[in-house]
């Protein structure tokens, strides 16, 4: 878990630079860790079967991870992009299944569906400014400041 006031988010693209296609068609996964008044691009993962055949440099000359478990026409989708996710608090993806949902839920991933494509910047930019008022909650838990209160816990009498 990234430390308190930052949020690691995983986004999915086709194109690297927006968040344009749905959890489980997507070729590449960038990784990001967010503050309230900065960003850092972490990483990101390619998925085997992509365009150019899935090797070599993204843009800016940062290398990928490539998953080799997506070949192949009845293989699964959803299972190496879970795993991929893992650590992240937050995925944003422009489609979800409600099983996907359900797998990021246990993965304890917080997944934003977004109803048309944006730019990754844009939607960094609109976190950020969520981080800096008042957070919903499931921002607050991806923050770390969810903690509860001792003064407000009910003991349990011996």
């Amino acid at each position: 878990m990234p430390e308190p006031g930052h949020v690691k988010i995983a986004v999915t693209t086709n194109s690297l630079t927006h968040v344009d296609v749905g959890f489980t068609q997507a070729q590449q996964i960038v990784f990001y860790d967010v503050s309230r008044d900065g960003y850092e691009f972490v990483d990101s993962m390619r998925f085997a079967g992509g365009p150019g055949g899935g090797k070599g440099k993204a843009g800016g000359g940062c290398w990928m991870k490539e998953m080799e478990a997506d070949a192949g026409a009845g293989a699964d989708r959803l299972t190496p992009r879970i795993e991929a996710v893992q650590g992240c608090q937050v995925v944003f993806t422009k489609g979800l299944s409600d099983l996907a949902a359900v797998r990021l839920r246990d993965a304890q991933v917080f997944p934003v569906k977004m109803e048309t494509g944006r730019e990754i910047d844009e939607v960094i930019d609109y976190l950020q400014r969520m981080m800096q008022g008042r957070p919903p909650l499931w921002l607050r838990k991806a923050m770390g400041h969810a903690q509860p209160n001792p003064a407000y816990q009910v003991g349990v009498a011996a």
